[in-house]
């Protein structure tokens, strides 16, 4: 998903998505995409002199990553050369089909999971098929099967979630969770909540003494917290099972409804920043910096913490509400593409490994990002990032990723944050709801 462009707020770049998504095709149909070689190799050293062209929207530390293990790519391979171009999220995503069908285009990309961006690009024969890369370099054993599916589509196109590989992730992970003021928990006399039912006690007794309980926005939809509530009551196969469009899993089953009624509670209970209404996003993410709320349920890396503010601040990812596992919204905060038309497959499946490895885990951990896929990274000792990385940690362990939800459909993120606001403003029920969400889907799926 919220643009991811500088980390300002991945909730905007949910909504760019959704925005955005409005011309993605609906799934059935067209041709299978080109599959790379059979004869696919390693051998970089021996590919003669090589120049890949890698477009991609990452700014701040993000931009500071890819810098970095580009250069330390070309050390280690002098004889390539990669030609980074960075551009707005909104303009990549938009015009990356068209810069694919171009012969000059980028051999390598960054573009969104779902139907919206990589479903479009696979079914339109722009990107390779990277089912023999997944077996040269053993990325079915390396990748999380959730986080997997989350590149994956059947050849033809009828199906996401499954299938072949037509992109990989990264070697670090955008997660939905609860930010804590580690200050005021302190001041107010409360341990970091371990559970659901902790963080509901932490809220009432915050409450009680003059906070905000958790910091929120309503002017733009904001549906962080709806989805890390979510992750709380569906389990993980029936979430990616909706979003990877099985007919048979309701989005009541899929935690849904009782997401909704939990954050109407909250609303009702007043634990929300007051007249949350007319705040917008960035104002409310700004003012929580300022010390305006206890909690906030916000994607990694939105809060943008540097200096003092990484030990003011500590992350939780909630085990389930039964207590079972722990399941959390996450994905790589990009889908890495090669294109059909690139000379160098070989080479840029090479680099697309060295993405995923664990150079580029610690090498993510030293510019305060959540690494993932690879263990054994030494993270920096400050309090926010040794959380976050232990919640992907835990979800690695677990295999407790889901996608974002707004995958399911093109509208989806459009239908969740339009109902979320007239549920917050006593307009809607969670029951009419999840029949919304169910609605949005089915629209979506009778099309294929």
């Amino acid at each position: 998903m919220p643009a991811r462009k500088l980390r300002t707020a991945l909730a905007v770049s949910i909504s760019l998505i959704a925005a955005l998504s409005i011309t993605a095709c609906a799934p059935g149909g067209g041709s299978s995409a080109p599959t790379a070689s059979s004869a696919v190799s390693k051998d970089v050293a021996g590919a003669g002199n090589v120049t890949l062209k890698l477009s991609d929207f990452w700014g701040s530390a993000e931009e500071k990553w890819i810098v970095k293990l580009v250069g330390e790519f070309e050390a280690k391979y002098p004889n390539v050369k990669i030609e980074r171009t960075r551009e707005d999220w909104g303009q990549l995503t938009s015009t990356l089909n068209l810069q694919l069908q171009d012969a000059n285009g980028p051999d390598i990309a960054s573009a969104n999971n779902g139907w919206a961006s990589l479903g479009t690009l696979a079914k339109g024969n722009l990107v390779l098929n990277l089912d023999p890369y997944a077996d040269l370099y053993g990325w079915k054993d390396k990748v999380p099967s959730t986080i997997a599916r989350q590149n994956q589509f059947t050849t033809d196109f009828k199906t996401i979630g499954e299938g072949a590989w037509f992109a990989t992730p990264l070697a670090r992970t955008s997660l939905i969770g609860v930010y804590y003021n580690a200050e005021k928990l302190k001041a107010l006399g409360i341990e970091a909540p371990k559970t659901l039912d902790d963080l509901e006690k932490a809220a009432a007794k915050a409450k009680s003494a003059g906070e905000v309980p958790f910091s929120y926005s309503g002017v733009d939809g904001n549906t962080g917290i709806l989805l890390g509530l979510q992750s709380l009551y569906g389990s993980e196969g029936d979430i990616n099972d909706f979003v990877y469009g099985n007919k048979n899993v309701t989005a009541a089953k899929a935690g849904i409804t009782k997401a909704a009624a939990t954050l109407q509670e909250w609303n009702k209970n007043g634990w929300l920043t007051p007249n949350f209404e007319g705040i917008d996003y960035q104002t409310s993410l700004a003012d929580y910096l300022d010390g305006k709320g206890v909690f906030r349920f916000e994607y990694t890396g939105a809060l943008g913490l540097s200096g003092d503010q990484l030990n003011q601040f500590g992350y939780i990812q909630l085990p389930q509400a039964d207590g079972k596992s722990t399941v959390g919204v996450g994905a790589a905060p990009g889908a890495m593409i090669i294109s059909a038309k690139s000379k160098h497959p070989d080479v840029a499946a090479a680099f697309l490994d060295f993405l995923m490895s664990k150079q580029a885990s610690q090498d993510a951990a030293d510019l305060g990002l959540v690494p993932m896929l690879n263990a054994d990274v030494k993270i920096p000792d400050v309090l926010s990032q040794k959380d976050e990385a232990a919640a992907a940690k835990t979800l690695d362990a677990d295999d407790g990723y889901v996608p974002y939800f707004d995958w399911s459909a093109p509208t989806m993120l459009d239908t969740l944050t339009q109902n979320t606001q007239l549920l917050l403003a006593g307009k809607t029920t969670p029951e009419d709801f999840a029949k919304a969400v169910d609605a949005d889907r089915s629209t979506f799926l009778a099309g294929s």
